[in-house]
C-alpha cells in the first residue's frame, strides 16, 4: 500500500509540475520546436531544471544498497544504440512535433477533458500495445 501511495504522490507532483510549467499545452512544445519563428524557450528551462535535479540526485540515490520501497534497483540493461532505438526515437520526435505532446504531459493533460488529448492518449496506448505484439 505504501508503494501505491508513493507512486500516487510522485505522479501527482510530476503532473502538477507539468501543468505549472504549461508543458501540457501543445503550443508551448510547438513553439519550442519553431526555432526559426516565434521560438519559446520555456521547455529549455523545464528540461534544464529536470536535468539539474537528476544530475545531483541520481548518483546519490544509486549509492544506496537498495531503493526505499523496493528490494533492488531496476536499471536499464540495454545500452546499445541500435535500429529499434533510433527508429523509436525518430517516431517519438515526429509525433512530439506534430502533436506537441509526449506521454507525460498527455496523461496530465487528460484532466483538461480535451478531446484531442484523449485521442492522442488513446492512440499512444494503441501504438504501445501494437508494438508489444511485434516484440
Amino acid at each position: 500500500m505504501i508503494r501505491l501511495l508513493a507512486a500516487l504522490g510522485c505522479g501527482t507532483v510530476f503532473g502538477v509540475g507539468l501543468c505549472v510549467s504549461e508543458m501540457v499545452n501543445p503550443a508551448r512544445v510547438v513553439g519550442f520546436l519553431d526555432v526559426f519563428g516565434a521560438w519559446d524557450a520555456t521547455l529549455v528551462f523545464v528540461m534544464g531544471a529536470a536535468l539539474g535535479v537528476t544530475a545531483i540526485a541520481f548518483p546519490l540515490i544509486t549509492r544506496r544498497r537498495k531503493p526505499l520501497l523496493e528490494e533492488q534497483f531496476f536499471l536499464p540493461q540495454k545500452t546499445a544504440v541500435d535500429a529499434p532505438l533510433l527508429t523509436g526515437s525518430i517516431l517519438f520526435g515526429i509525433g512530439w512535433g506534430v502533436a506537441g505532446l509526449c506521454p507525460g504531459p498527455a496523461i496530465a493533460g487528460l484532466a483538461s477533458l480535451s478531446p484531442s488529448v484523449a485521442v492522442f492518449v488513446a492512440s499512444m496506448i494503441a501504438g504501445q500495445w501494437l508494438v508489444s505484439r511485434f516484440e
